[in-house]
């Protein structure tokens, strides 16, 4: 999204809340969804990531109330407004969408934040399932808000802390720390290389425009959903092969020493698990490099040898995923991966400018073949991150 669009979107949240609501706003905020141009389920192991943020983002319009009500509008889900209270914010209770908006004001309150009541409407373009992060968004938005309207400042990284709190421990999601990060604290044209174990981050320029290059989204709009215990699965396999190998995290393994390691693994999933974690490490520091020495089209092979990776190490790719990355590829992306938790959701493709059409067209045409729904392909901007709209 343009800034004149993410004015535009921002407008819009603060009509919706002056008509549920009565009142007019005390602010509005907001932050992006994210892509994750290399390193896939490696930041709960630990391990290297490098993600980048998105002109697509959530806002929220929002204002103190003294009554200790949390009261949320969506401008993207039908039904009443959703409310609970201060005293009733419990892990667990499950109450849908607006579970993000609750949760992350009870993480707040557990990190010793003294966060009340409050009326907010929420308003994203950030595709909702699409492995774009539309959960942290919300997350990293309300968050500031809510810190801004009770007059606590916070750094960015506590705040991104903070909302993976939300996810884990109040939603249920075991996420890693990668996507709030993002969120929070990322910068225009630069992606984010997040060290996870050692809490490292480097800002590394990242304009794909600039180089002749985009980054196509292709949303596959195929069901995508980590709650359902794929995601919990995956990041208890990794778990279980560190407790084998003897190590904290499986980024502690180095490369040099994965035959090593697989040897000592007597379960083939496991040895798949570790041998994708490893791997993609080494991919996320080969595509920092590049990076930094601005030859970003060279990563191209780097990103579909980190979707085959997913596809049979890590078996969290899925048919329209598969279809997406290998009609983007042969219709001449430089290459192609899935992006994001899996199990459906978007894939990413390194495309020349020039080629764009092409390649939207060629993975339309392969998906209608196949009878697939129609995906939807974006071209998004490299954005910054969480900020206060007005």
């Amino acid at each position: 999204m343009t800034p004149a669009g993410s004015a535009t979107q921002a407008v819009n949240a603060a009509e919706i809340f002056r008509t549920e609501f009565g009142h007019e706003p005390q602010g509005i905020w907001s932050a992006p969804g994210r892509v994750n141009l290399i390193g896939e389920h490696t930041d709960y192991n630990g391990g290297y990531v490098l993600p980048f943020a998105i002109d697509l983002r959530t806002q929220a319009a929002a204002a103190r109330r003294d009554d200790g009500v949390i009261a949320v509008r969506s401008g993207q889900q039908s039904g009443p407004v959703a409310r609970t209270t201060i005293e009733q914010l419990e892990p667990g209770r499950r109450t849908g969408w607006a579970d993000y908006v609750f949760g992350t004001v009870w993480a707040l309150r557990e990190a010793g934040h003294d966060v009340n009541g409050l009326d907010v409407v929420i308003d994203s373009s950030v595709p909702s399932g699409s492995g774009l992060s539309s959960s942290a968004a919300i997350e990293c938005a309300i968050g500031l808000a809510a810190l801004e309207l009770y007059g606590i400042e916070v750094s960015g990284e506590t705040l991104a802390r903070i909302a993976q709190r939300a996810e884990n421990a109040y939603v249920g999601v075991p996420c890693g720390l990668m996507d709030q990060m993002a969120s929070s604290v990322c910068r225009a044209d630069h992606a984010l290389f997040f060290d996870v174990r050692d809490d490292v981050r480097e800002h590394v320029p990242f304009a794909p425009a600039a180089q002749g290059l985009a980054i196509l989204v292709i949303d596959t709009r195929a069901n995508h959903a980590h709650a359902d215990g794929g995601y919990a699965q995956r990041r208890q396999s990794c778990e279980e092969a560190a407790a084998i190998l003897g190590v904290s995290v499986l980024r502690d393994i180095d490369a040099a020493d994965l035959d090593d390691a697989l040897a000592k693994l007597d379960d083939a999933v496991l040895r798949k698990r570790t041998r994708h974690v490893v791997t993609e490490d080494a991919r996320v520091l080969s595509a920092v490099g590049l990076l930094r020495h601005n030859t970003l089209a060279e990563i191209g092979p780097l990103l579909t040898a980190s979707h085959a990776s997913l596809r049979d190490d890590f078996e969290v790719s899925c048919a329209e995923l598969d279809v997406a990355v290998e009609s983007a590829c042969a219709a001449g992306a430089l290459g192609a991966r899935m992006t994001g938790g899996g199990f459906g959701g978007s894939a990413i493709a390194l495309v020349a400018t020039e080629s764009v059409d092409d390649v939207t067209d060629a993975v339309t045409a392969e998906f209608a073949r196949r009878g697939f729904t129609p995906p939807r392909l974006l071209q998004p901007g490299v954005d910054g991150g969480a900020r206060r709209e007005s």
